[in-house]
């Protein structure tokens, strides 16, 4: 028998301990690793095993106006979610499902007993009625819940609905402000987290974990509702009257940006978008819609040509005899038979094509076209909205006598309306052009504090100061004195341009009795607050020139919004030139202390509406001073006692 040494022993004992000694070791490190580095990673897995979630949607952000006014907020609708493991009785409970939601029982049994831990009633059980809640709380159906949830409103109904936009069934932002600032609004969302066992059944004996859903900020507008209430009447009254192809209106503050108001024609209700044409919400013209603009563009060459002291408006004179001969074609003027001898600030007042394609040959290719740039036409103004065109413009070294010659007077190239209303803004408001926009702060929920606040941006200079009044008093006089006199307003002083744009066919000719009326207008013009751009397509029943349709609605706008505003009215401007069959307004004398007898020879070409008795006046609206149309009415009060309130 071979005998083991002492050594050899000890050496084998030594040998396996030290080899215990690793494998102790390992287990200890790993042991620890476990422990220490992936231990919250397995409790957090274990926890999804044996837990059942139930998501709770955050509140959307609100949209508000300037002044805090609500443009859209979120009421409750809570949705159904079902734990099909917890399901007692599938046949029952979809029975009573079906009949609460009006669904197929096929179809709800078929939710409710799917291997899932949970599952929603899609599209009926989301965001349910209020009558449809309290049936799911009294059939007390073991294994269905009630989640928290909302649905979005808009309280204003169809105003400013492009603008807006509108949110899905989840919550998600689909259009317009709802879509492009979409992270911000949506929050994150919460849940309520139960133990179950390994067939789902609610474990009472442990906790539930509640994680609260974090809201949406607030979005706070440049918008104003009063100015936006003002447009889409103004809008309303277009469809009635002229039955367009389309409408559209654009506010602006041109010492900003900040949009006040836009809107648009067709219109649709953001609750009920599934109800119209995608073609109806989907496109936001103001911003997306492109066309030729007509004689609004002449702002843009009257602009470059005073910048480049290439006329004096006073001084330099321009003979018009109704067309003017470029590269071997005939440019027509819109008055047959043309102005005649004028001083170009007449051509502009009188809108006359052939003057302003003297201005754009004065100017020459070059030059032009760095205007045209200048002032943002060809690209993106940077709105805060999806969907924005560019235009369509001539490449210069493709533009020839006849190219910049219809260039100068808005024909042959296509812009945007938004482009306009801020390349008009940085005209009149000393030539800073600015990037537009409609999200100004956002509101922490909770707090109310602004977490965030958008401040304007000048994309560039432009014009001068200098050249910027002269041009602002230049369109004051087309207002005043010429083709844009519909549009004026008394008390304020009003500057602006016509526009009566031919529409291109599918053939590529131009329509025929097809035109884009429009007219854009600015006030107070020493110090403007406000620029207003409407474009009526294709009105019927009527002249279609902008001066005709398009310049009284943005008088309208403009008077009617300044007023809101708060923006007092202003001495000095120029005195409009009535034609027939037009009537100067007539000013309403002071009254108060006059007997009734003395009215007959005070208010000739007004009538009065009276209040009180008695033989005296004592009060009067509207104040001495104000000018109305003849016919209008002043409202007087009467007593016995003669006095007046300065007294």
């Amino acid at each position: 028998m071979k005998r083991v040494s002492t050594v050899t022993v000890r050496k084998r004992i030594v040998t396996v301990f030290l080899f215990a000694i690793l494998i102790l070791a390992i287990i200890v490190i790993r042991l620890g690793y476990v422990q220490f580095f992936l231990g919250d990673e397995l409790v957090g897995q274990a926890t999804d095993l044996w837990t059942r979630d139930i998501v709770f949607e955050p509140e959307r952000g609100l949209i508000l106006d300037a002044e805090g006014e609500v443009l859209a907020e979120n009421v409750t609708a809570p949705s159904i979610v079902v734990v099909p493991r917890q399901i007692e009785e599938p046949e029952d409970t979809a029975s009573k499902l079906a009949n609460i939601l009006n669904m197929d029982k096929d179809q709800v049994f078929e939710q409710i007993t799917k291997n899932a831990s949970s599952a929603n009633l899609r599209p009926e059980g989301i965001k349910i009625s209020e009558e449809q809640e309290k049936a799911v709380r009294s059939a007390n159906l073991s294994g269905v819940y009630l989640s928290k949830d909302s649905k979005r409103h808009y309280p204003l109904g169809d105003d400013l609905s492009h603008v807006l936009g509108f949110a899905g069934i989840d919550n998600q932002g689909l259009m317009g402000l709802e879509l492009y600032y979409d992270e911000q609004l949506s929050g994150e969302e919460g849940s309520l987290a139960f133990y179950s066992d390994a067939k789902g059944r609610r474990l009472e004996t442990l906790a539930d974990i509640y994680n609260p859903p974090t809201d949406g900020n607030h979005l706070k507008t440049t918008i104003n509702s009063k100015v936006q209430t003002i447009i889409e009447r103004e809008l309303d009254l277009v469809e009635s009257k002229y039955e367009p192809d389309s409408a559209l209106a654009i506010a602006v503050d041109p010492k900003t940006g900040g949009v006040l108001g836009m809107s648009s024609r067709p219109n649709f209700h953001p609750e009920n978008y599934m109800d119209v044409d995608q073609s109806i919400f989907n496109r936001n013209l103001p911003i997306w819609a492109t066309y030729e603009p007509g004689s609004t563009f002449k702002i843009i060459t009257l602009a470059a040509a005073l910048e480049e002291d290439a006329v004096d408006l006073e001084e330099d004179e321009f003979h018009d005899d109704g067309s003017i001969e470029v590269g071997g074609a005939n440019i027509h003027c819109w008055k047959s038979g043309g102005h005649g001898h004028q001083s170009y600030l007449e051509v502009v007042q009188n809108s006359c094509n052939p003057g302003f394609v003297n201005l754009g040959q004065m100017l020459g290719t070059e030059k032009l076209y760095s205007y045209i740039d200048r002032f943002g036409f060809g690209q993106e103004t940077g709105i805060d909205l999806q969907g924005e065109a560019t235009g369509i413009l001539f490449k210069p070294e493709n533009v020839g006598p006849v190219e910049l010659a219809t260039t100068s007077f808005g024909q042959g190239v296509s812009v945007t309306p938004i482009q306009q209303v801020m390349a008009v803004a940085a005209a009149v408001n000393g030539g800073y052009l600015y990037e537009p926009y409609i999200a100004e702060e956002w509101i922490d929920p909770q707090t109310g504090e602004v977490v965030d606040k958008r401040e304007p941006e000048m994309k560039e200079r432009v014009i001068s100061q200098s050249t910027s009044e002269e041009l602002r008093y230049a369109l004051e006089s087309v207002v005043a004195q010429g083709t844009g006199r519909p549009a004026y307003v008394e008390g304020y002083r009003v500057g602006g341009k016509t526009g009566t744009a031919q529409k291109v066919g599918p053939n590529g000719g131009y329509l025929e009795n097809n035109y884009i009326v429009s007219f854009i207008g600015f006030a107070p013009a020493d110090d403007p607050e406000i620029v207003v751009y409407v474009a009526v397509d294709n009105p019927k029943n009527t002249v279609q020139f902008g001066g005709v349709v398009a310049a009284p609605i943005v008088g309208t706008i403009i008077g009617d919004s300044l007023r809101a505003l708060g923006v007092e009215p202003r001495t000095g401007g120029l005195e409009k030139k009535y034609q027939w069959p037009e009537e100067p307004a007539v000013e309403v004398p002071d009254l108060i202390g006059l007997s009734k007898g003395e009215l007959a020879e005070m208010l000739t070409n007004l009538s009065i509406e009276t209040s009180g008795s008695g033989d005296y006046i004592i009060d009067q609206a509207p104040d001495p001073g104000t000018k109305l149309e003849p016919g209008s009415k002043v409202r007087i009060y009467l007593s016995d006692e003669k006095h007046r309130d300065d007294e």
